[in-house]
């Protein structure tokens, strides 16, 4: 079992960055790809970024592309989100997720409890 716990969330300005953390307890981390997604009111949920158990592979959905990265420290199991030049468009509840299998596509194993990011226009 993995409990994951977001943090880094709040009100942040339009053109203005946040970093979201995501730090992870029970099993081995390392051996686990990592995920963010989002959820905006009356929206489905959205593929936000993933990065490899190693930390060398990353990919993010069209919405992150050249704003956001996803990076991970396994020496204390966390994950982060660095997000930049923030768009009202950005504001949504974050959530990380995990999963022990190595591929992109497929479900994901589990997930945190969200963090709330508003950004004002």
């Amino acid at each position: 079992q993995v409990q994951l716990v977001e943090s880094g969330g709040g009100l942040v300005q339009a053109g203005g960055s946040l970093r979201l953390s995501c730090t992870a307890s029970g099993r081995t981390f390392s051996s686990y790809r990592m995920g963010w997604f989002r959820q905006a009111p009356g929206k489905e949920r959205e593929f936000v970024a993933t990065i490899s158990w190693t930390g060398g592979i990353t990919y993010y959905g069209e919405s992150a592309k050249g704003r956001f990265t996803i990076s991970r420290d396994n020496a204390i199991n966390t994950v982060y989100l660095q997000m930049n030049s923030l768009k009202p468009e950005d504001t949504a509840i974050y959530y990380c997720a995990a999963k022990g299998s190595s591929m992109v596509s497929g479900g994901w194993d589990y997930w945190g409890q969200g963090t709330q990011v508003t950004v004002s226009s």
